[in-house]
C-alpha cells in the first residue's frame, strides 16, 4: 500500500514505482520539476525538505538542468529516495499530487547539442531501396561505424506541440528543375532519445554510459522526404530535418532500463575496439506509433544493430565533447516486418503502396491535420513494466510565404 491513490500507480502499469520519470509541469506557481506517478505528477519543490542534503537544489528550479550537471551518483541517490516517498504510507510534508491531463509540459531542460543517428538496418536498407534503388543498400561505411549527423538543437520542441509544415526544394524524377512549396511528403519517424548529463568528456568508453546517460525519451524526428530526397546528397539532410524534432516531456531514468538490457544483433565482421562492448545496452523497447486514432507499427528497438553505447562512443571518439543538456536519438527504429515499419515511408514503400486508417481514408504521407502519437514501454524488475512518455504532434499547413 502507498499514500499514493492512483491505480495506474502499480508495477504492472507503465507509470508504476519502478519507471518513475521527470518532466516539468506548468502549474499556478509556475514550471515546477516533477516526477509521474501513474496519471499523477509529485511536484518536488513542495518536498525538497524530504529529500535530505544536496539533493533539493536539484529540483527546485524550473528545469532538469542542474539535475543533468549533477552526476551519476545524485542521479541515483535521488532515485532511491524518491521510491521510498512515492511507497511509503504516509506522504511527506508539503506533498501534493497534480493531474498530468491538468497541466501542461514543457521542454524540461536546455537542448545543448543535438545529434541524430541512423541504426537500424533494416529501415537503412529499406531507405536505400526505395531513395536509390540500390541492389546494394547499404553503403560500405554503414556495418563499420554508427552513421549521424548533427542536427538543430532549437528545433527540439516538446511533446504537443504543433509542426508547421515545411517548405523547402523539391525535385521529382522526371521534373527537368527543381521547384519550391511545402513538403508533399511529410513523415514522422518513431526513434528513442538519449539525454545527456554528467561531467563534460570526450571520448567515452561503451563501459561508461551510466556515467554521461542521464534518461531515455521517445522522439519523432519529422521528415519532409521529397525535400530530402533531392538535398540529401552529397552532404545528408538539411532543410528535409531541421525544421521540428518532438521529444517526451518526460525523460525516464536510464537506471530504469537495467532489465531491459539486451545483445545487439551479431555484427557480421569485427568492429574497431572503441565500439566493443563489455557488457551489452541493446534496449528491449517496445514502441507503438498512431496517425489519428490508427494503430500503424510496433518497432522493436531491440532490432537495433548499433547501441546507445556505441553511438555515444563514437559520437566522442574524435574529441568532441559530451556535455550536460545533450541529446543524441537513436535513428528511425524499424523491425523486418511491414508492421514493425518506423515511418511512413518504408510503411507505404515510398507512396507505392498507401495504408488505410480506421475512419476509412488513406494515407500515404502526412496530411494537415493528422495526429502522430508515439508510445512505448520496457521490462522491469519482477514481471513490471517500465513506461517511456508519449510524444504526439499535430500537422499544420504550411505557412505563407
Amino acid at each position: 500500500m502507498t499514500w499514493i491513490e492512483d491505480p495506474e500507480f502499480a508495477s504492472d502499469k507503465p507509470f508504476g514505482p519502478q519507471t518513475l520519470p521527470y518532466g516539468v509541469l506548468v502549474t499556478s506557481s509556475g514550471p515546477v520539476v516533477s516526477v509521474r506517478v501513474g496519471k499523477h505528477a509529485l511536484p518536488l519543490r513542495r518536498i525538497a525538505g524530504s529529500l535530505g542534503p544536496r539533493l533539493p537544489e536539484l529540483v527546485e528550479g524550473d528545469s532538469l538542468d542542474p539535475l543533468l550537471a549533477a552526476g551519476r551518483e545524485s542521479w541515483s541517490e535521488l532515485r532511491e529516495r524518491l521510491t521510498e516517498i512515492v511507497t511509503a504510507d504516509t506522504a511527506p510534508a508539503g506533498a501534493e499530487l497534480v493531474r498530468t491531463d491538468w497541466h501542461t509540459l514543457v521542454l524540461p531542460f536546455r537542448v545543448a547539442d543535438y545529434v541524430d543517428f541512423y541504426s537500424s538496418r533494416h529501415h537503412a536498407e529499406n531507405v536505400g531501396h526505395i531513395f536509390r534503388r540500390a541492389a546494394t543498400p547499404l553503403l560500405e561505411n554503414w556495418t563499420h561505424l554508427p552513421v549521424g549527423y548533427h542536427g538543430r538543437s532549437g528545433s527540439v520542441h516538446v511533446s504537443g506541440t504543433d509542426v508547421v509544415r515545411p517548405s523547402g526544394q523539391r525535385k521529382a524524377p522526371g521534373d527537368l528543375h527543381p521547384a519550391f512549396g511545402p513538403t508533399r511528403r511529410l513523415d514522422f519517424e518513431a526513434e528513442v532519445g538519449f539525454v545527456c548529463g554528467g561531467e563534460p568528456a570526450t571520448r567515452v568508453s561503451t563501459s561508461d554510459i551510466q556515467e554521461h546517460v542521464f534518461g531515455v525519451g521517445l522522439v519523432n524526428d519529422w521528415s519532409a522526404r521529397d525535400i530530402q530526397a533531392w538535398e540529401y546528397q552529397p552532404l545528408g539532410p538539411f532543410l528535409s530535418k531541421s525544421f521540428a524534432t518532438s521529444l517526451s516531456g518526460w525523460i525516464t531514468p536510464l537506471e530504469a532500463f537495467e532489465h531491459a538490457r539486451v545483445e545487439t544483433p551479431v555484427p557480421e565482421h569485427g568492429l574497431q575496439e572503441y565500439l566493443v562492448e563489455s557488457e551489452p545496452w541493446g534496449l528491449d523497447l517496445r514502441l507503438e506509433v498512431q496517425c489519428n486514432e490508427t494503430l500503424l507499427s510496433r518497432p522493436r528497438f531491440a532490432d537495433m544493430a548499433w547501441s546507445p553505447a556505441q553511438q555515444l562512443a563514437h559520437l566522442t571518439v574524435n574529441g568532441a565533447q559530451v556535455r550536460p543538456g545533450d541529446l543524441f536519438a537513436s535513428g528511425t527504429v524499424s523491425g523486418p516486418e511491414r508492421d514493425q515499419r518506423g515511418c511512413l515511408l518504408e510503411l507505404t514503400w515510398g507512396g507505392a503502396e498507401p495504408i488505410s486508417l480506421t475512419d476509412g481514408e488513406q494515407r500515404t504521407f502526412l496530411q494537415d491535420g493528422d495526429r502522430v502519437t508515439l508510445g512505448g514501454t520496457a521490462p522491469g524488475p519482477d514481471g513490471s513494466v517500465v513506461g517511456l512518455g508519449e510524444v504526439t504532434g499535430t500537422v499544420l499547413a504550411a505557412a505563407r510565404r
